[in-house]
């Protein structure tokens, strides 16, 4: 608490040194200047994760000077931060060391297109619920029964669809209970503009409207602007936003919830969102006691620098379960296959050796080059028996603390190009991508026949230790998905989630929807019951268009550093890359060894700290 106090202590004193120095006729309203910097280095001192948000948001929302009634509101938020923001308790939380049971409960209107999407958002909810080992239960909103908040620990209200109507008993519930309940974007205004509920003289919050695009896109105006920069932690975390200029169209989710603290003793403003083309900040995240309402929905366009980070750190306060600040790191070379090159991994090997970080390997046993695309036209098979590169490689990268990760059977599907050239490494393996449909033979049977042949070979070769499963290309039907935990007990990776077990993406009601997710952190139990080690900052890619085809983008080293940055927002949150040992063939051209050292020196400079998935238990 002492930083709290300073920073009080720090603006009284101001007040009095600028009152001192007024004429004896100053008007009681008499502004004075705050020393913003100093303040700034007593927020950043403040070691509770939560306070700092809260006293960060406060300190962005002040103005340059102040009178003595903004003084004494300041002072009652200051108070109010001190007494909700403890690490000791949460009103109506988790005891310690619980396992959560938590209630997450979605829009689902019937007989419209969009009957799905607030599943597929509740089923992301879920995820990352699974790093507090939670019990969660997932629900429509339709369904729920008077009383049922009582029996949960936490509740989570996902408004994902305008004005879909709420049951008036969540409703009733939502207004008088103790237990947290976090309430997403839309439909706040039937709870608070019921006067019924009396939610504004409860809460302290005052609920406004909606937020949207400042100007309707245009050819000529693509990018108007709208409330997109999330401020936390002394970052702007911003959100997704693209124009389509041939459809007039946009790939963004700009609708925020406009509401604002009426009562400072009362409610606060954990977290402010900007608008980058006007500057007017609004709250993004508002508490009051056990209420927290999040003003849009952190989980449409995700990215490694996407307010979504911002939710996923919150998590922990919202449920009112604090684990300790802890920034680990994991690299993995991927898509190890018959035809690596050994001097590549040997010299990454060292090199990583020589750092001291542990390493894991994304290995395909099984080599098939279905339609002889880089064999001259003639089909290739290479079982591990006869893989003589990738078992140097293997034996290599072991002795220099490296891991096995597998990596799919084959990572490619039969005879088809899946997309690109039917080779492993290339081609989805459990997934049809060109159609957008799981492959004719999906089943969890059909999976678990491939899993099992690919741990076969492995230990057929002495590789006994694998530590965990990677889906090829992260994306695999769900019954695919749901065949892993039978065989591994770790998964790491990123994971697509689907609304059915066989989804429909083109129906006209009710169609499905496919989720991608990225893990900040470890989750103990996704929705298809994988625990997963997180991959989140992505990987380096190079333009290479005129050798490749494929690979027709940069990605770089300075991308992957940034992406590290934005993840130590998250308390637990890790620096987890992937990395082609290919990128050091010296026929491309390109800068791959220097790049791939850049990024472990930068990360670990960053203060994270390395470890091998072995090592996370």
């Amino acid at each position: 608490m002492k930083k709290l106090y300073l920073f009080l202590l720090a603006l009284v004193m101001a007040a009095c040194a600028a009152i001192a120095v007024a004429p004896v006729f100053a008007q009681p309203a008499q502004n004075f200047d705050l020393d913003k910097p100093k303040l700034q280095k007593l927020v950043n001192q403040v070691k509770d994760p939560n306070q700092r948000a809260q006293l960060q948001a406060l300190l962005d929302s002040l103005p340059k000077n102040l009178n003595r009634a903004q003084l004494q509101a300041v002072a009652l938020q200051l108070t109010k931060i001190m007494e909700s923001g403890s690490t000791s308790s949460n009103p109506g939380g988790t005891a310690p060391g619980a396992s959560p049971r938590v209630l997450a409960l979605y829009d689902a209107p019937v007989g419209t297109q969009w009957d799905k999407l607030g599943f597929g958002y509740a089923i992301m909810l879920r995820n990352l619920l699974g790093h507090f080992n939670a019990q969660v239960d997932l629900m429509p909103v339709s369904q729920y029964q008077a009383g049922a908040l009582e029996g949960y620990d936490a509740t989570f209200y996902l408004g994902a669809i305008y004005d879909n109507p709420i049951p008036d008993a969540f409703l009733a519930d939502a207004s008088t209970s103790t237990k947290p309940l976090v309430w997403f974007k839309y439909n706040l205004w039937q709870l608070a503009w019921n006067t019924a509920y009396t939610f504004q003289a409860n809460t302290g919050i005052q609920y406004m409207g909606l937020k949207g695009m400042n100007a309707t896109p245009s050819s000529a105006n693509p990018n108007p602007g709208f409330f997109d920069t999330v401020k936390y932690k002394n970052l702007d975390f911003t959100k997704y936003y693209a124009y389509d200029a041939g459809h007039n169209t946009i790939n963004a989710d700009p609708d925020l919830g406009w509401a604002q603290v009426a009562d400072a003793t009362k409610a606060t403003a954990v977290v402010n969102v900007a608008n980058a083309k006007t500057g007017e900040q609004l709250p993004y995240v508002l508490r009051s006691g056990n209420f927290w309402y999040v003003a849009d929905l952190p989980f449409s366009f995700i990215g490694p620098r996407d307010r979504y980070l911002v939710f996923a750190d919150l998590l922990h306060d919202m449920l009112g379960i604090q684990h300790a600040e802890s920034h680990r790191a994991m690299v993995r070379l991927e898509d190890v296959g018959a035809l690596v090159s050994v001097d590549s991994m040997k010299k990454l090997s060292d090199y990583l050796a020589g750092r001291h970080v542990p390493f894991s390997v994304a290995t395909i046993p099984h080599y098939v080059d279905a339609l002889g695309a880089y064999n001259g036209g003639t089909p290739q098979t290479i079982p591990l028996s006869q893989a003589t590169n990738l078992k140097k490689s293997l034996d290599y990268a072991l002795r220099k603390g490296g891991e096995i990760v597998m990596h799919g059977y084959t990572h490619q599907y039969g005879t088809m190009r899946n997309p690109n050239t039917g080779v492993s490494g290339d081609d989805y393996e459990f997934w049809n991508i060109v159609d957008n449909v799981p492959v004719p033979e999906d089943s969890t049977s059909w999976a678990l026949g491939r899993l099992n042949s690919g741990l076969a070979e492995l230990r057929a070769n002495g590789y006994n230790n694998v530590q965990a499963w990677e889906m090829p290309h992260y994306q695999g039907s769900a019954l695919s998905n749901k065949a892993v935990p039978q065989l591994f007990t770790t998964t790491y990776q990123r994971v697509v989630y689907y609304t059915a077990d066989k989804p429909d993406f083109y129906a006209a009601v009710a169609k499905d929807f496919a989720v991608g997710q990225i893990f900040p952190y470890i989750v103990s139990k996704d929705y298809y019951g994988q625990r997963i080690l997180p991959e989140s900052l992505g990987n380096i890619e190079y333009d290479i268009h005129t050798i490749d085809p494929t690979s027709n983008y940069n990605y770089t080293a300075d991308d992957i550093l940034a992406n590290a940055k934005y993840a130590l927002a998250v308390r637990d949150g890790f620096a987890s890359y992937f990395f082609h040992p290919f990128w050091l063939e010296p026929d491309l051209g390109v800068p791959g060894f220097e790049d791939f050292k850049k990024t472990v020196e930068g990360i670990t400079q960053l203060g994270f700290t390395w470890v091998a998935p072995s090592a996370l238990r």
